[in-house]
Formats: structure tokens, sequence, C-alpha cells
């Protein structure tokens, strides 16, 4: 149990770091957030795949792919929620 939350959390990080690395501009969200966003995004991506293909099936996460696009999508809603990085 204590290396699955384990595993959560690194690959949450590394999900979260990519999507924060390939939206533009700055994001001062901190590690905390950052491992929420992967998470999340992992969530979000389990949830797209499985619409887009076999139909959802219960809880599934995505793999690096669909989480880095899931955290991409998250980041972007989050911004926009917070106003953050809004141009000026």
């Amino acid at each position: 149990m204590f290396w699955t939350i384990l595993g959560w959390i690194l690959f949450g990080l590394i999900a979260g770091f990519l999507a924060r690395a390939l939206v533009p501009g700055k994001d001062d969200i901190g590690v905390l957030r950052t491992i929420v966003l992967g998470v999340v995004g992992s969530v979000v991506g389990g949830l797209l795949f499985g619409l887009l293909t076999v139909g959802l099936r219960g809880f599934q996460p995505a793999g690096w792919i669909g989480s880095v696009i899931g955290a991409i999508i998250v980041l972007v809603i989050y911004n926009k929620v917070t106003g953050r990085k809004s141009r000026t």
C-alpha cells in the first residue's frame, strides 16, 4: 500500500512537471500542486481514453502520454479559473 501511494505521488510529480513544461508561461504552483495536477491529470486522461476507445469501465488511470495530456487540460482549466497567466 505504501509503495502504491508513493508510486502515484512520483507519477503525479513527473506528469505534472511535464505538463507545466509544455504549457507556455510561468507556473508558480509549487510541488504539492504539481503532484495533484499530475494525479488528477492521469484520472482525466484515463476517462478521456475510455470515452474515445473502449468505453468507461470504472476507474482506469492513463499511461504516461494520457496522463500528461490530462494534466495539460487540468492546468489550462486551473489557470482559467484562478486567473493565472492572464495576458496583459
